[in-house]
């Protein structure tokens, strides 16, 4: 009797804990966090290598050129067949190159514009020139690379 009693209590008293173990893990996520901590500061995102994009096969023979320059200038040429081009003429501000643009759009319809932009420029104006553009009605919009 008295053995069976305490066989008894020697079995409830020992329960296996299902518990995971989580020290482990939060070791090797301090190790990771530290290891982050010291390499981002080595990396720059401020400095960024554009890429450069191949040329196309078959560029259009006759087209409106756009030069848009890294001080905030910009002008316009048109290159007609036999790669013969005008002279270059400069736009006086924002306004000036879409009153260009609409002129040079009206005389020849279907001419198809090219931007060319200086390295340092803002992204943001070339997007707003290419948009310019196309509220004119010009379908055919491409950017000229180097």
């Amino acid at each position: 009797m008295g053995n069976g009693s305490s066989m008894r209590s020697s079995r409830s008293g020992r329960k296996f804990k299902s518990e995971i173990n989580v020290v482990p893990y939060i070791d090797v996520m301090l190790v990771l966090l530290v290891i982050f901590m010291v390499s981002a500061p080595l990396s720059n995102p401020s400095s960024v290598d554009l890429p450069n994009a191949a040329k196309s096969t078959a560029p259009p023979s006759q087209y409106v050129e756009v030069i848009l320059r890294a001080d905030g200038s910009a002008a316009t040429r048109l290159l007609g067949k036999a790669g013969t081009a005008s002279a270059t003429l400069p736009v006086e501000g924002k306004g000036g190159l879409q009153t260009r643009l609409q002129a040079l759009h009206e005389e020849n319809p279907d001419m198809p514009v090219m931007i060319s932009a200086d390295k340092g420029i803002r992204y943001e104006t070339v997007i707003q020139t290419i948009s310019d553009a196309k509220k004119l009605g010009i379908l055919r919009v491409g950017l000229a690379t180097r």
